[in-house]
């Protein structure tokens, strides 16, 4: 269980840290490229969200779950849903944005490869994980 609570540190740890960069971006970057670094980090927060609520989840199956659920609300961007939810709280602003954007899609997958990227290794320093069945990339074993 130590394990599972580590990994569950790291992934807070994680989300807070990638809040920070976000507000960092933001900050100190305007337009297009403060946007798109926001998009990227918004998967990467997602994948970090999944860890947190499932400790024992793959490298592949969070860049999916993240991946999945960043296009999903994008999507829903193409109804009025978001942009309704969006005028009354900015908490669904922040969550679900209002307005569809191709671009965006790109821009999730550049944060879920990442995110990725850095499970991956960290997964793969964990020697334990290897004996529960799974490899460093989450897949079972046995």
């Amino acid at each position: 269980m130590a394990g599972v609570g580590r990994t569950r540190l790291s992934a807070a740890g994680a989300a807070v840290l990638t809040v920070t960069a976000g507000l960092g971006v933001r900050a100190v970057a305007g337009g297009d490229v403060a946007k798109y670094a926001g998009d990227a980090l918004y998967t990467v927060l997602i994948h970090a969200l999944v860890v947190l609520i499932a400790p024992r989840v793959g490298p592949l199956v969070a860049v999916g779950a993240a991946l999945g659920f960043s296009w999903a609300v994008e999507f829903a961007q193409l109804t009025d849903v978001p942009a309704e939810l969006s005028a009354r709280s900015v908490v669904a602003r922040l969550v679900l944005g209002s307005t569809f954007n191709a671009p965006d899609l790109f821009w999730y997958g550049v944060g879920a490869v990442a995110a990725g990227c850095v499970h991956a290794g960290a997964a793969a320093r964990r020697p334990a994980r290897l004996s529960e069945g799974r490899d460093t990339y989450g897949v079972e074993t046995s």
